[in-house]
């Protein structure tokens, strides 16, 4: 039986990696501090607050898989140091946010990233954290270099907000879309990647990143998934009017880019138009499969009526923020 190590596992990504796995019949455990939530059904937990020295006492053991999920460069050198003697196979969950550079269509693995200077910065801590990996486990590791990562339970609220706002109705604000994309990835579809990569000795760098879609085609769907909630026992189907604002309007409005407060999730500047669209051939060819945009959005908005299509929210304008918007 297999033996798969989660450096997680008991949140979204990692939780969806552990379920794969054991779904794969790996005997799975879960080294988290746990106050994220329960690990997948099947998989052990043990309890460790990386901090401590002595964090991975319970865990020295030989693995065939090891999957590290932290942008801590602390926790992924000491990992290292610990377990990768013991590990055959190694997963280091990175992002494409360590290219150095966004503006350039269909990049692929060899294009420049971020020089690190400032390991509390996000992409300088993902390239510091990669380059650590690869020196310790130069045969055995795959860095996976994740894109917008999306559907159900996604902490972020950065995708959910489109089919949680076109099912609530009436006027809703939308950014111009012309020359936008967006290119997301299913959790479930990357977590059974990962597990896939690991199982079959999958590495060096690889864009997870899921299929380029235009911007517009996505918002249609968030209003098709919405529209479509009659058929599925929800209330009658909202009506909507989507009303467009330029990006100079929208950000003399004070609406931020992409994510975060008073934000249009998924609106990109015109500069970035290479964000979301990386290449994925290296995914494809290595086993990645990518679900419909229709399916990923339906998941995604259950999910959404599940948690509460009106509860604040990490990322989007609230309702009183958009009003002001589009009174100007």
């Amino acid at each position: 039986m297999r033996r798969v190590l989660i450096l997680g596992g008991t949140a979204w990504l990692g939780r969806a990696i552990a379920a794969h796995a054991l779904a794969h019949g790996a005997e799975v455990t879960c080294l988290a501090r746990g106050d994220s939530g329960d690990p997948a059904p099947g998989a052990r937990l043990v309890r460790a607050d990386r901090d401590d020295p002595h964090a991975y006492a319970d865990v020295r053991h030989d693995w065939d898989e090891v999957v590290e999920l932290s942008w801590d460069a602390g926790f992924v050198a000491s990992a290292l140091e610990a377990l990768a003697d013991r590990a055959a196979h190694w997963t280091l969950v990175s992002s494409v946010s360590v290219y150095a550079h966004s503006d350039v269509p269909f990049a692929d693995e060899s294009a420049d990233l971020v020089e690190p200077r400032d390991l509390t910065a996000y992409p300088d801590a993902k390239v510091h954290t990669e380059r650590l990996t690869a020196a310790r486990l130069p045969d055995r590791a795959l860095l996976a270099r994740a894109g917008l990562i999306v559907g159900p339970g996604d902490p972020s609220d950065r995708y959910g907000y489109w089919p949680a706002r076109f099912a609530r109705g009436g006027r809703v604000l939308v950014p111009a879309t012309a020359g936008r994309h967006v290119q997301g990835i299913d959790v479930d579809d990357l977590a059974a990647w990962i597990e896939l990569a690991g199982r079959t000795g999958v590495t060096w760098p690889i864009n997870a990143v899921g299929e380029e879609l235009p911007l517009a085609a996505v918002l249609a769907a968030a209003r098709d998934a919405a529209g479509g909630d009659t058929a599925r026992g929800h209330a009658d189907a909202p009506v909507t009017e989507s009303v467009p604002l330029d990006d100079d309007t929208l950000s003399a409005r004070g609406v931020q880019y992409w994510a975060g407060p008073r934000s249009l999730p998924l609106w990109l500047p015109a500069e970035a138009r290479g964000f979301s669209r990386r290449s994925d051939a290296a995914f494809v060819a290595s086993g990645g499969r990518r679900r419909p945009l229709a399916e990923t959005m339906r998941r995604t908005l259950d999910d959404e009526r599940a948690r509460g299509i009106d509860r604040p929210r990490r990322a989007g304008l609230t309702p009183a923020e958009e009003a002001e918007v589009l009174a100007g």
